[in-house]
């Protein structure tokens, strides 16, 4: 390595420099097939839990082995991000939004983050190349997450850390260069709760840890670009944009700490808002309050459509 450091002292800087960027964790592994999810990934996509993201199904090798993802990938950093707040919003008949829309888009703020992180490598070895990823390629981000040493994998299917809970975004740097690799697989700490299976209105969390986005209000009030199914009427518990029902219940998220991040901050506006507010939303004052705002990804119309459903 350059400037004669070891890969553990190398290593070790990398970590330091994400958490005084302000991640919630960092940690590596090995660049290489994910075998056990390539098996559960094709039955998850051959039984149609994805639903209408066919994305999903594209590039399953890349998916999968992140190698051909990148030329001379050696490593997967994986980062975690808090976005967890204790606001909540005023009016308690109001449609609800998940605590990650409350703010700046995360695709944003993460990479603004994860680029800094790696101008910082880059600056450490000259010969440093790869990728940054937040949602935005084939990448699956919970799997190299738990392979990093970061959590387990919730029967609700998301990434828990023992130490931060699960409102947690995740990125990744694929990087060609060899570091100290995580050698400690984090136990499941579910035990027999079934607290999120249980609480989830719609049936959307199997037994086996697989969501069947079909059912889940998150992918239905965001990704779904047709009409939402009536078998969900009467189920969203008047959510309009993603659902935190099921990290909510989750004992984990006691430990769960206010984010300090500036951008994850709410518009002054939006958690005063009213249903009434809701329903005289016009498209000038959506873009005045929701720009760069994950609330884009939905798009005017499909928040219109999605009030309009949950108010049937």
């Amino acid at each position: 390595m350059g400037n004669q450091k070891s890969i553990p002292e190398i290593s070790r800087t990398i970590r330091e420099e994400a958490v005084r960027l302000g991640f919630t964790d960092c940690g590596f592994s090995r660049a290489e097939v994910l075998k056990e999810d390539t098996e559960r990934l094709g039955k998850w996509l051959k039984q149609g839990y994805h639903a209408g993201m066919g994305y999903m199904a594209n590039h399953f090798e890349k998916r999968t082995d992140p190698t051909r993802l990148v030329e001379g990938a050696r490593t997967v950093i994986s980062l975690l991000y808090n976005y967890y707040t204790e606001r909540k919003q005023t009016d308690p008949e109001a449609p609800v939004l998940s605590k990650y829309a409350y703010g700046r888009d995360y695709h944003l703020v993460m990479k603004e983050r994860m680029y800094e992180l790696f101008d910082y490598i880059k600056s450490l070895h000259s010969g440093a190349t790869g990728r940054v990823f937040v949602d935005s390629a084939p990448v699956l981000e919970r799997s190299w997450a738990q392979r990093a040493g970061l959590g387990w994998i919730g029967k609700n299917s998301s990434l828990i850390s023992r130490c931060a809970g699960s409102f947690l975004f995740i990125g990744e740097i694929i990087l060609n260069l060899e570091l100290d690799y995580n050698t400690f697989r984090e136990e499941d700490h579910c035990g027999t709760c079934t607290r999120c299976i249980d609480a989830c209105p719609t049936g959307a969390i199997l037994d086996n840890r697989t969501l069947d986005a079909k059912k889940c209000i998150s992918y239905q009030t965001i990704e779904n670009k047709g009409e939402i199914s009536s078998d969900l009427e009467g189920k969203l518990n008047n959510r309009i944009f993603g659902c935190d029902i099921c990290q909510d219940v989750c004992p984990w998220n006691k430990k769960a700490l206010q984010h300090r991040e500036p951008a994850f901050d709410p518009h002054p506006e939006l958690l005063e808002m009213t249903t009434s507010d809701w329903n005289n939303l016009d498209h000038g004052r959506y873009q005045h309050m929701f720009r760069d705002s994950p609330l884009q990804r939905a798009g005017y119309d499909k928040i219109k459509r999605t009030l309009r459903f949950i108010q049937e």
